[in-house]
């Protein structure tokens, strides 16, 4: 992040790292609601998610034009052709991450024809870790904090543990009871949209990792240089 001597340099890098952290302040938010509204069967928020998302699609455009135009005008070099290819990578996962949260309100619009369920309280359960990588895979973009970057993709794998654990219970309930079948098909739906979100924010991961290194992000080194536990 070093000093230009065209100002205007200077100010569309800034100007694309602030719509990066707005697209996802904004997906943070979807992903809160989408969970709060299939938690508590709340059509009215579910419905704002789904209806919210055009927002983070616009600044994906917006995004993309800004980087586009650094590319023609400003010719980057090094670190800082880093840092737009690494924005463009990341506006997609974000965009991405929004629709599962748009996904994730659907099953509640699906769920609340249904009688209430009570394994839908593990899905609040199952999305603390992929809402914690968005937010420190984001942080690690705006500081470039590579370790912060490794911390976040090795967070991946605790949300495959309790996906899986969460998977088992479903499948038991639906076996235990065919009336549980209608509602199981939506929590897993929910479920693997949430599973989805922590692998996009292991992408983003990856994406600052070569970013500030500048080297291509390789999971068998990764792993076998990652500290003993």
């Amino acid at each position: 992040m070093n000093k230009h001597i065209v100002k205007g340099y200077d100010e569309d890098l800034k100007g694309l790292r602030t719509l990066i952290r707005h697209m996802g302040l904004l997906t943070i938010e979807q992903i809160r609601k989408a969970t709060q509204s299939i938690l508590e069967r709340n059509d009215v928020l579910a419905h704002e998610v789904i209806d919210s998302d055009h927002e983070i699609n616009i600044l994906e455009t917006k995004v993309d034009e800004l980087a586009v135009r650094i590319l023609a005008l400003r010719q980057p070099l090094a670190s800082d052709l880093r840092m737009v290819v690494a924005a463009l990578k990341i506006s997609n996962q974000v965009e991405r991450i929004a629709d599962y949260a748009v996904n994730i309100a659907k099953r509640t619009l699906i769920l609340d024809e249904m009688p209430p369920f009570p394994e839908v309280e593990g899905l609040s359960t199952l999305v603390k870790i992929p809402k914690l990588m968005i937010e420190g895979a984001l942080t690690a973009f705006e500081t470039y904090d590579v370790n912060l970057a490794l911390e976040v993709w090795h967070m991946d794998h605790k949300v495959d543990e309790f996906y899986n654990t969460y998977l088992r219970k479903i499948f038991d309930e639906m076996i235990a009871d065919p009336k549980n079948v209608g509602p199981c098909t939506q929590l897993l739906f929910a479920a693997k949209n949430i599973e989805r979100i922590g692998d996009q924010a292991q992408n983003i991961a990856e994406a600052v990792y070569t970013m500030v290194t500048g080297k291509s992000f390789n999971e068998s080194d990764i792993l076998k240089n990652a500290p003993k536990v």
